[in-house]
């Protein structure tokens, strides 16, 4: 049976409306002022305080799943880290694990290693201007400015050590793919990463001082344990709201499972909470990036994935920045992709802010939306 296809009737999108005296609408997007992605948002409003909130989404469909057919693996990774901006390397490390248990080939130590500095160092420059700009949201912008400055050494080192500032290219389906790191660039990362971390313990400190900064975020946008359970909610909000889960340990990859870390939770799900949560885990990615380095084991940098059987599959996780990343992939003929299926953390997270925001005033919107800092391309994929 052919499916019938899309037809617009011309009929408006059916919002919900909550109707009672002094209640009137407010609409934002699918265009915004700044330089964001695409995503509308309407609030029902009873004087300042939000009673409803509905986010249209997915303007940013690309058809992803559906560019992955018949590509083989090394064009898939390029394609699967393209899928989110600011995540390439968790989803080209979720997409490869997924392709690597279908060729039955595991990644070399050394590149296990790589794969864990690779990530951490995605984890901290998204970590880093996260807090930046939770804090620039409460009018307390010296702290965002400190914020970018540390984010762009972060780059930058991400450029000296594999050419290119948002780690693209570096992993490949058995390993990774760049010049073996010399001990001179090790020591460069070492010493980059350990002097950002104590930048940016000053700069949390001085923003945690700050009454300002703290009557704004204590108590904004509470996510209970409860509604986040039901909903499912992953990674740094669910970590905010109590939900002791992450990848990274519970199910580890890479090199993980030989490293030493903390998980934080905390239980108030307010917008301090989910700030607190990226604030211990950027300090957390900096003791793994140093573990890794200096543990780093000799050998080869990648394994090579030859024949794919037709018909295997398998799932790749990996714990992105924002929490977990699904990857999953169906072989077809010749070690092509047949189907590949992909669950970005922000497809399960979006709904949550729509609870988050409920009984908030509407200038903590943009506040209580940052700190949950979801992606549109990675959940209109």
């Amino acid at each position: 049976m052919t499916p019938k296809a899309f037809e617009d009737d011309g009929q408006p999108f059916p919002f919900q409306q909550v109707r009672g005296e002094g209640v009137y609408q407010i609409t934002v997007g699918p265009v915004h002022a700044g330089i964001i992605e695409p995503g509308h948002f309407r609030f029902n409003v009873d004087g300042e305080t939000i009673v409803n909130l509905e986010s249209r989404l997915f303007f940013l469909h690309k058809g992803i799943e559906k560019l992955f057919e018949s590509m083989t693996p090394s064009r898939g990774v390029e394609l699967a880290e393209r899928i989110s901006g600011d995540s390439g390397v968790g989803h080209a490390l979720a997409f490869c694990n997924a392709i690597e248990k279908c060729a039955g080939v595991e990644a070399p130590e050394r590149a296990a290693h790589l794969r864990v500095v690779f990530q951490e160092l995605e984890r901290l420059y998204n970590h880093i201007g996260d807090t930046g700009v939770i804090c620039t949201d409460t009018g307390f912008a010296v702290a965002n400015a400190h914020a970018m400055r540390l984010r762009e050494d972060v780059l930058r080192l991400n450029e000296r050590l594999v050419g290119h500032r948002l780690l693209r290219g570096a992993v490949v389906s058995g390993g990774v793919a760049i010049g073996d790191l010399s001990s001179k660039q090790i020591a460069d990362a070492i010493n980059t990463v350990h002097r950002v971390r104590n930048d940016f313990n000053e700069v949390v400190a001085m923003a945690l001082d700050s009454s300002l900064v703290l009557d704004r975020l204590h108590a904004t946008g509470v996510l209970t344990n409860q509604t986040a359970r039901e909903l499912q909610v992953a990674g740094v909000p669910a970590r905010a709201s109590g939900i002791d889960a992450d990848a990274r340990r519970d199910h580890p990859y890479a090199a993980y499972g030989k490293m030493k870390f903390h998980v934080p939770v905390f239980q108030d799900g307010d917008v301090l909470a989910r700030m607190m949560v990226r604030v211990e885990e950027a300090r957390e990615s900096v003791s793994l990036i140093i573990q890794a380095l200096e543990t780093l084991p000799d050998g080869a940098l990648v394994r090579p994935v030859t024949a794919l059987p037709t018909g295997s599959s398998a799932f790749g996780l990996v714990e992105g920045w924002r929490g977990p990343i699904w990857h999953w992939v169906v072989i077809g003929p010749n070690s092509t992709l047949a189907r590949v299926k992909v669950k970005d953390p922000s497809f399960a997270n979006w709904p949550a802010l729509n609870y988050a925001i409920l009984g908030n005033i509407v200038p903590d919107f943009p506040l209580c939306n940052k700190s949950f800092n979801l992606s549109y391309a990675g959940n209109d994929l």
